[in-house]
């Protein structure tokens, strides 16, 4: 069962309408895909990365080993079930950059995350583009949900997960869906670890060759299709054979933007992402049914 891989250099020519059937597969069915001839400069993707590798090792490594929970782990070997065995931190691109408030960020770095973003949100554009082709929606559907009062939310999740003495007793990343819209992870090229959950089993996500691009899908994406798209329970797994590097990025609507299904009202609607993500926060590891259920009672009254 191969990962459905989408290659947009054919989205202009004769396999259009075969490349376009693909990916309304992969959203329907997998909830995840690759995608390769992005358009997205390969030797600024390679810079990104290296220069996260280099700040990892200059300046969180030691931390993270000097961390409770890596004491904790090398002392008990005991399960750990509620942490999780990554080094990470978050950017927001927009509406308003934090990058200047790292200080350690050379200005090197900050251009190049910079013009990586934009490259990348324009991936994330055509994305939502081709999403609403596929559902029989006005092509700015899902970009203008998004927008709210100061445009989309785009923000960038680095995580590496470290070499772990004692795998088995604790995750990289706990199992959850994500609560926001189309998910572009440029990933490790070398060390494996993300799994999703697919038909009943575990499916093992191989490193990205060739700089393609990881996508997910978020539990957005599955209210505005009105179910005919889902987000995918998802996890990262702990490992002893090298440092996995995680640059997930987040195409994801405005706080203020108002989240309603397109057709029918069979999942919740009417509420602002940001009353979403209020409850996302005590419940990422918990089902998502219970949250979509949560959110419609607020909406109805019922809370």
């Amino acid at each position: 069962m191969a990962m459905p891989t989408i290659n947009f250099a054919e989205l202009e020519g004769a396999k259009r309408n075969e490349t376009l059937m693909l990916l309304h597969h992969a959203c329907e069915n997998w909830g995840f895909f690759q995608i390769e001839n992005h358009g997205i400069d390969k030797e600024l993707m390679e810079k990104v990365k290296q220069f996260i590798n280099k700040y990892y090792e200059e300046n969180l490594k030691d931390s993270f080993f000097k961390s409770d929970l890596s004491k904790a782990l090398a002392i008990r070997k005991e399960i750990v079930s509620n942490s999780d065995w990554e080094s990470s931190f978050f950017i927001w691109h927009r509406p308003k950059s934090n990058l200047n408030d790292f200080g350690d960020f050379s200005q090197d770095f900050r251009k190049t995350m910079d013009d990586y973003i934009d490259e990348l949100v324009k991936v994330g554009e055509k994305l939502s583009e081709l999403m609403c082709e596929n559902l029989g929606l006005e092509k700015d559907y899902i970009k203008k949900t998004f927008k709210g009062s100061k445009g989309p939310a785009v923000g960038t999740k680095v995580a590496i997960y470290p070499e772990c003495p004692n795998p088995e007793l604790v995750r990289g990343l706990r199992e959850h869906t994500d609560a926001g819209g189309i998910i572009l992870l440029l990933q490790d090229d070398q060390v494996p670890g993300l799994e999703f959950f697919k038909d009943g089993e575990w499916f093992k996500i191989p490193p990205s060759k060739n700089n393609t691009i990881f996508v997910n899908l978020g539990d957005q994406i599955e209210v505005l299709s009105n179910g005919k798209y889902k987000s995918i329970l998802h996890r990262v797994m702990a490992g002893k054979n090298g440092s996995r590097l995680s640059i997930a990025t987040f195409y994801n609507p405005a706080g203020d933007a108002v989240i309603t299904p397109a057709k029918y009202m069979l999942y919740p609607g009417n509420y602002k992402f940001q009353d979403y993500l209020k409850l996302y926060s005590s419940t990422k590891f918990l089902d998502k049914g219970e949250r979509f259920q949560s959110i419609k009672d607020m909406v109805n009254g019922e809370e």
